[in-house]
């Protein structure tokens, strides 16, 4: 059994990332029914390999996951997708993974949004930048209150899916964790 969970650990949440990312990046949207069946199959998972401890884990790795980027979509700066997304990765990785998670892929958002905004006002200027990245609304007649932007305005300004920052922190602290034994390995923190 000690040599079944790294693999089944592996193979789900490497799948899950990379079909995640792939789908974010297609069609900006992550589908229910994607994240449904890998936040339950981590209780299962939990439940199965580290039984009560596992599922202790599981559900502070799903409060910081989930309840993080909820507090993000609740101001606006974090699609539902992500808020899944995240909530259902958070299960199989538990807490202390879940918070490396959240503080690396963070990092790259940070630092790949200011290269974007760099590069932008390079190429195009920062007045056409200013326009292209704010939210105006549509123009109204003098008096009339601006129309709320629609799902595919917000969808155009958006910079970066968040599902790639998310899969590059999680590939990269398991690639760190095989090679420099830092983190610990998910399943060996339990």
């Amino acid at each position: 059994m000690d040599q079944i969970q790294p693999v089944v650990f592996l193979v789900a949440v490497i799948g899950y990332t990379v079909a995640a990312t792939i789908w974010d990046q297609k069609y900006y949207k992550i589908p229910n029914k994607l994240t449904l069946p890998m936040f339950f199959a981590g209780w299962i998972y939990q439940g199965v390999f580290d039984q009560f401890s596992g599922l202790a884990t599981g559900g502070l790795g799903f409060l910081v996951g989930f309840g993080v980027l909820f507090l993000l979509w609740m101001i606006g700066t974090a699609g539902g997708g992500d808020v899944k997304l995240f909530g259902a990765l958070s299960v199989w990785m538990g807490f202390k993974w879940s918070l490396y998670i959240l503080i690396v892929s963070t990092f790259i958002v940070v630092l790949v949004t200011i290269c974007i905004v760099i590069g932008n006002v390079l190429m195009i200027g920062p007045k056409r930048m200013k326009k292209k990245m704010l939210a105006t609304g549509k123009p109204t007649k003098a008096g009339e209150k601006r129309k709320a932007e629609t799902v595919e305005e917000k969808q155009q300004r958006r910079i970066m899916a968040y599902a790639l920052p998310i899969a590059f922190a999680t590939w990269g602290l398991l690639i760190m964790a095989y090679t420099v034994s830092w983190p610990p390995l998910p399943w060996t923190l339990i």
